[in-house]
């Protein structure tokens, strides 16, 4: 009953205006009152900040959307409640793209990421109509790892002035690498395989176009890629950083 009333509401209501209005205002609150101090990090700070407000949200509602969602499979129309989710996501990602393209336009790699994001959940939003499940297992992965990892940037940004700051960026590499591994080395790319077997092999041509599938592999193999090796630069950072204070303790 609660689903039934949720769906009237949702296609009744355009909430992505609402959305983008939302986190326009946290990210604002964020720059103008929480992070008003940290001078040079305070952009880098709220878009943590409207981050740590989208991910753990996005995959409790993206977890409900796929579980509610009557037949689960890589071509199936989007329910109502999974176009919601994707709308809450495009909010964030636009927002966010606008940060870095007000700020830190130099940040080419983070700025084609939210490109790419953003023509995923648009085109399987407004134009594919179909296809949710597979992106919101993935959105799902992604997120995962996101209130972990926007505390540990924040405690990174601040890690050279505050010693607490130091100490938690410290504490949270080692299991922050460990869940990204997991999800975005592991997971995630076993999930996309059987998504790109599925849609390759043409099943979803009556339901989704083509090129949409196609385009929608590319996006995601490569954001999978850039994952991959960003976080193993970390390990490589990270166990050099062990080896050199095990040398220091032997001298």
């Amino acid at each position: 009953m609660l689903t039934l009333f949720m769906e009237q509401l949702i296609s009744n209501c355009p909430m992505l205006p609402i959305f983008f209005t939302t986190f326009c205002i946290i990210y604002a609150v964020g720059y103008c009152s929480v992070f008003r101090n940290w001078s040079k990090y305070r952009s880098d700070a709220s878009s943590c900040f409207i981050s740590l407000f989208h991910g753990t949200p996005a995959v409790v509602l993206a977890l409900t959307a796929i579980i509610t969602q009557p037949s689960r499979g890589f071509d199936s129309p989007n329910t109502d409640f999974q176009n919601l989710v994707l709308e809450f996501s495009i909010g964030y990602f636009l927002v966010d793209l606008l940060h870095y393209l007000i700020f830190i336009p130099q940040e080419i790699l983070f700025i084609a990421h939210h490109l790419a994001t953003l023509f995923v959940f648009v085109t399987c939003r407004y134009y594919a109509l179909h296809g949710a499940f597979a992106l919101l297992v993935l959105l799902v992965l992604a997120e995962i790892t996101s209130a972990c990892q926007n505390i540990w940037t924040l405690a990174g940004l601040r890690r050279e002035e505050l010693p607490s700051a130091a100490r938690i960026y410290k504490f949270l590499s080692p299991p922050f690498y460990v869940l990204y591994t997991a999800m975005r080395g592991v997971a995630g790319p076993l999930f996309f395989y059987k998504m790109s077997a599925y849609y390759l092999s043409g099943k979803a041509r009556d339901a989704i176009p083509w090129w949409v599938s196609v385009s929608w592999i590319v996006v995601v193999g490569a954001a999978i890629l850039v994952s991959i090796m960003w976080i193993s630069n970390l390990w490589i950072v990270l166990f050099k950083e062990i080896r050199q204070c095990e040398e220091k303790k032997e001298r």
